[in-house]
């Protein structure tokens, strides 16, 4: 490295030290702020007195990183940046929660689930592909499910008594706020904990790591999941690497970059830590950290279709995407919000800051409810539109009525709030057009019994939107795959997930979708493919694939029947091998299945064409068959739609 003179070192300390803390020392004098304050080397006592001197409130000390975060009077940050031991001063940055339960843009949630569903986004991660490839609801034997690595969730804490997360196993964790680490008022923790492992069980979800990898909690944020700061993640991901975690998900952040905070990110990373965070919520090409940082992956968000989300960050440092749009998973409390007349139930929302409880009376119609009635007793039916919401329930509330019941101006329901600091004594739910328009047409008169509860804590579930969401999809996806290669480096699975993503929107890597779809099971044949040890290895020799259809040419809507035919080095049929079957269609989509081949070695697949999706042209249908003790093989064909 070339050398530098003294004075010029001088000038580029001085010069680091006033960009650091320029922007935090306008304000008032006497006003306090908290700041990292690095110290040279062998001059910690130093800085530690001189910060003693200026009042200063100590929160942490990172020897790693040569550092004190710390507030102090806004007054002190002068004459700290003219002591000779003190290399840099920088803002303590904000961290925020990547989704908001219970917004506009999420679905309701629901009851505790009678039986067992797989959400969308464990299959477009081929997470069943691996654990489950005849899809009959069993792990299979052998197969790869997170077992043995230690995902750290850094977020709002974990129910753990939910229904989904019995035999699920919780190392512990750590609570920086006031409330215990084992408690999720906000439920974001749970939701996130819930995508990456909830129990393969017969009730609620399944996780895309059947119940199977470790969970060590760090709770950052309260109950009210209020923001946190750049010196509590720092503070976070030691404890995450403490308590011996492989893969830190972490569903936050914040616009601004903190130096040490990316040099503790770095250095964990360079000890073997792999770190999965949010892309962000802000919908525009903007920077969001930690995961803008070099160090730590990226997630995009994409709906059920593959199309990348509305409100997903796009820039440069986007690596991978995921699901993260309507991603059903646990939460920790039921709601139930329900209008019934005449012994239907129908689904209705609740208006945010309204009353909850039960209610009823007769049901009368409002019309706008633009002005006050004399609806004493009763369930006053309000069509959405021309002034607010809080207006038209204080009407109600004003006229006598138990409750308020707003229903839609457009197609669908709609999510309302009465607005920040405005609240009602009755219970005001929010109905779709098509329910609405029905009861004042056909059920004025009828009773309505009117409820809106929530029970906290229970084992609930529902369906919401973020960066949050697809980020967990991610970090299960690594600890599944790292299972199968536990002797593998974190930098090792980075490059695998990388390099298998199904590629979505412009070739190649872009700021939409990063490297495109992670994809489990093709991350775990590339690296047995390319020698990474844990595969299905290959004393039996090779499986080979035939594939063929019944004929060459179809028509839309027209039936092809697929036959592939699996045989060992011997041309021998092989019985039991897993058969995962993908058709490209010209028109850019693609269809998969999965079953297993029977004693003659085959197995039958049946796909019908539908012109409107797949587009006519040439379509590829490739088998891969993997079975224990044999090396992986595949064919394909094509035939033609016209």
């Amino acid at each position: 490295m070339r050398k530098v003179s003294r004075f010029l070192l001088a000038v580029l300390l001085a010069v680091g030290l006033f960009v650091g803390w320029a922007h935090i020392s306008r304000g008032a004098a006497g006003e306090r702020v908290r700041v990292w304050v690095e110290f040279q080397p062998n001059a910690k006592a130093a800085v530690h007195q001189a910060l003693e001197g200026y009042g200063a409130q100590f929160h942490y000390t990172f020897d790693d990183l040569n550092s004190f975060v710390v507030t102090v009077p806004r007054s002190a940050l002068q004459g700290l940046s003219h002591n000779p031991h003190v290399v840099s001063i920088e803002d303590d940055v904000p961290r925020y929660l990547f989704s908001s339960p219970l917004s506009a843009a999420q679905v309701a949630a629901a009851a505790s689930s009678p039986s067992q569903f797989v959400p969308y986004g464990v299959d477009m991660v081929q997470a069943r592909d691996v654990w489950d490839a005849n899809r009959d609801g069993v792990v299979d034997s052998g197969a790869p499910t997170g077992a043995g690595r230690t995902v750290c969730i850094i977020d709002t804490g974990l129910y753990t008594g939910h229904e989904d997360f019995a035999g699920v196993n919780i190392l512990g964790g750590y609570s920086q706020v006031g409330d215990p680490w084992n408690q999720d008022g906000a439920g974001h923790g749970t939701h996130v904990a819930g995508t990456i492992t909830a129990a393969n069980n017969s009730v609620g979800v399944v996780g895309v790591t059947p119940g199977a990898v470790n969970l060590y909690i760090v709770k950052v944020f309260d109950n009210n999941g209020n923001w946190t700061l750049a010196s509590d993640l720092v503070d976070a991901i030691n404890r995450c690497a403490d308590a011996g975690a492989n893969v830190v998900s972490m569903s936050l952040g914040g616009s601004r970059s903190n130096g040490k905070e990316a040099r503790a990110f770095s250095n964990l990373y360079n000890q073997g830590v792999l770190f999965i965070a949010a892309a962000g919520n802000n919908g525009d090409t903007s920077y969001s950290y930690p995961a803008s940082y070099d160090s730590v992956v990226s997630v995009a968000a994409v709906d059920d279709t593959g199309t990348v989300a509305s409100f997903s960050q796009k820039n440069d440092q986007v690596e991978l995407a995921a699901p993260g749009v309507g991603v059903w998973s646990t939460i920790p409390w039921v709601e139930t919000n329900t209008v019934t007349v005449d012994g239907t139930d129908y689904s209705a929302n609740h208006i945010d800051n309204a009353a909850r409880g039960t209610t009823s009376g007769p049901l009368v119609d409002g019309g706008l409810c633009d002005s006050v009635g004399s609806w004493s007793g009763a369930v006053v039916l309000c069509e959405r539109g021309s002034i607010s919401f809080y207006d038209k329930v204080m009407n109600v509330q004003n006229g006598g009525g138990a409750a308020a019941i707003i229903y839609n101006n457009a197609p669908g329901n709609f999510y309302g709030t009465l607005g920040d600091g405005n609240t009602s004594n009755i219970i005001a739910l929010s109905l779709s057009q098509a329910d609405g328009q029905y009861l004042v047409a056909n059920k004025l008169g009828f009773t309505a019994n009117v409820t809106s509860t929530v029970v906290k804590p229970a084992s609930g579930y529902a369906a919401w939107d973020g960066t949050s969401m697809a980020t967990p999809h991610v970090s299960a996806v690594a600890a599944l795959v790292w299972s199968a290669f536990p002797s593998l480096t974190n930098a090792d699975i980075r490059n695998a997930l990388d390099a298998t993503a199904k590629d979505l929107g412009a070739p190649g890597r872009d700021t939409s979708y990063g490297y495109g779809l992670v994809q489990a099971y093709d991350a775990i044949q590339y690296l047995s493919n390319s020698g990474g040890g844990g595969g299905t290895g290959g004393n039996n020799g090779a499986l080979h694939v035939s594939i063929a259809t019944d004929k060459s040419t179809y028509a839309n809507r027209e039936t092809v029947y697929i036959t592939a035919t699996v045989t060992d080095d011997a041309g021998a049929a092989v019985t039991g091998a897993t058969v995962n079957l993908t058709i490209a269609t010209p028109g850019g989509k693609t269809a998969t299945d999965s079953s297993t081949t029977d004693a003659n070695g085959q197995v039958v697949f049946t796909y019908k064409i539908n012109t409107h999706t797949g587009g006519t042209g040439t379509y590829t249908a490739t088998a891969t068959a993997t079975k224990s003790g044999y090396t992986d093989g595949s064919g394909s064909t094509t035939f033609t739609v016209q």
